[in-house]
């Protein structure tokens, strides 16, 4: 795996800019889970398992999707280039799989995938995926779903970066980011943040200590801790709710 230079910021010196979690619990990937029981042994038996490391770039925008990946432990941010800096539009978790727009028959990664929290994969070549994906209609049909979602939640994303405050921005991204690591404690910088978010630091600095004064994390040193996961549900910013909301009416769970 290769680091991409201009994403140089976020994993270059590591110790400065990267997050770390600690698992709670060790989690399945849930598409996974929810495919058809053949299609689901055709994938696996053609899947490897793989460490995700953090600040591991698994493929560049406009370049080649080499793998698809389906996270069981770690998650994914995708990250767009926005002129000289880059701006997070989704994360993939569990919950999906990353390499999801190669059933539209287009091989090359709108995003660049930067592993954000370590943890498990299933890695399958793309060449395998679609193979599999050509013998089974009830795959393909979940896999389409799950593109319908993404798509949504880029969308959503998009609005709520234009429109929504930086403390109910933040308060979300936590709350994503608790979801997929399976643990309250978050290791992270401002400077990450902000890069994360496309905001000034001191507007993150602003913000985490707004959520720190109502009592809903900790936050110390790059160490956040979620104290409260209803406040800062009720702190965060409609469009959390939003992408819960979709994940669960067009997949049908939550």
């Amino acid at each position: 795996m290769v680091v991409l230079d201009k994403l140089s910021v976020f994993v270059t010196p590591l110790q400065e800019y990267i997050m770390a979690f600690t698992q709670a619990v060790p989690a399945t990937n849930r598409l996974l889970d929810a495919v058809h029981p053949k299609a689901r042994e055709q994938l696996l038996a053609n899947c490897e398992h793989m460490e995700l490391n953090i600040g591991e770039v698994l493929y560049r925008a406009g370049e080649a999707i080499p793998h698809v990946y389906f996270p069981t432990g770690g998650f994914i941010s995708l990250v767009a280039p926005v002129d000289n800096t880059n701006l997070e539009v989704g994360i993939v978790g569990n919950e999906g799989v990353l390499g999801i727009t190669l059933i539209l028959g287009v091989d090359t990664a709108p995003f660049t995938a930067l592993v954000q929290g370590t943890g498990t994969a299933l890695r399958i070549t793309s060449a395998a995926f679609l193979r599999i994906l050509c013998q089974s209609a009830e795959l393909h049909q979940e896999l389409k779903r799950y593109l319908y979602v993404s798509m949504s939640q880029l969308a959503q994303s998009a609005a709520c970066t234009r429109f929504h405050l930086v403390e109910g921005r933040l308060a979300r991204w936590l709350l994503m980011t608790q979801d997929r690591a399976h643990s309250d404690h978050i290791h992270i910088t401002h400077v990450f943040l902000a890069y994360m978010l496309g905001v000034r630091r001191v507007g993150v600095t602003k913000a985490a200590n707004s959520l720190q004064q109502k009592k809903l994390i900790s936050y110390r040193r790059g160490d956040i801790t979620i104290l409260d996961r209803a406040g800062l549900e009720a702190a965060s910013c409609g469009c959390y709710r939003a992408d819960k909301a979709i994940y669960g009416r067009i997949l049908g769970r939550v």
